[in-house]
């Protein structure tokens, strides 16, 4: 990838948009209205972590359709050209990087081709995750922490590490991460997903107060939603996930789409300008903690 923004007057300039490469998906149609249709993102560039499914490839899509270009960093390949197709299919710029967010190479080098070739950052979000649920801690092997700590937290410290210069040039950046139901109320046979989960709010929290100086916003969405991880688990446990769902005040599990994507719309956009070391419980009242 060759491609790179400039510098003009001390603001950043937009690269005019790039075919796709075949590995990338369709390009956009010159006569996709959408394209051209202003949005709550429009002009911003966006980098999503873990959006080749769930509540990831939702908020890149929905960052799309609000006019942002995005950069996707995802595992599995498939997945990964699966997003970014559907992007391009919204009529903006996809930069598709296959990685695994538990490398810090491969962060790394998702900030910096996202930023090469879209021409800059404004939008971070770091909502790859991992666990292996049903682990009794005095049966989490040394291997299993770590894995689950470089995947949920250590990824985010090196992702916004390394955004860091691209975000302070946006002007107005936001920072978005997750944490979880697991974290703020605690789950057996899940223990060290749950303390990387608050090591992520600590860490966020902090992050808001250095940055903020830098008009760098930093929040946290904490979702219960039917992610393919849950709905795999509502169609093993059809019973106990009808019980769970009752539990929630408003009676159901969230949407990816329809019920988390849009706060991170928020979360992204001028409309959160004010708003910063927060974490909203995208939780349909499931959630103990407010």
């Amino acid at each position: 990838m060759k491609q790179s923004g400039g510098q003009q007057g001390g603001r950043r300039s937009r690269p005019t948009r790039r075919e796709a490469k075949p590995s990338e998906g369709r390009s956009p149609s010159a006569n996709d209205q959408r394209a051209r249709r202003p949005g709550r993102l429009a002009g911003r560039v966006a980098l999503v972590t873990g959006a080749g499914q769930g509540i990831g490839r939702a908020i890149a899509l929905a960052f799309a359709s609000e006019g942002a270009d995005v950069g996707i960093v995802e595992i599995d390949p498939a997945k990964a050209k699966s997003t970014a197709d559907a992007v391009f299919e919204l009529g903006r710029r996809c930069v598709a990087i296959v990685g695994d967010v538990g490398m810090r190479a491969d962060c790394e080098r998702a900030v910096e081709e996202t930023a090469r070739e879209l021409g800059g950052l404004d939008v971070l979000v770091n909502g790859a995750a991992w666990a292996q649920p049903n682990t009794a801690v005095h049966e989490t092997s040394d291997e299993l922490y770590q894995r689950t700590f470089d995947v949920c937290m250590t990824s985010v410290f090196w992702t916004t590490r390394a955004a860091y210069p691209h975000l302070k040039k946006s002007g107005n950046a936001s920072v978005i991460n997750f944490a979880s139901n697991a974290g703020t109320e605690g789950m057996a046979g899940n223990a060290v997903y749950a303390a990387s989960k608050e090591a992520i709010r600590g860490f966020s929290r902090s992050l808001a107060r250095e940055w903020g100086r830098d008009g760098i916003r930093v929040n946290m969405i904490r979702p219960i939603a039917a992610s393919p991880s849950l709905a795999g688990w509502i169609e093993e446990n059809p019973k106990l996930a009808a019980v769970q769902a009752r539990a929630i005040p408003l009676g159901r599990f969230g949407d990816c789409d329809a019920d988390i994507a849009p706060v991170a719309v928020f979360l992204a956009s001028d409309e959160s300008r004010y708003l910063t070391a927060v974490t909203l419980p995208a939780d349909g009242g499931g959630g103990q903690e407010r």
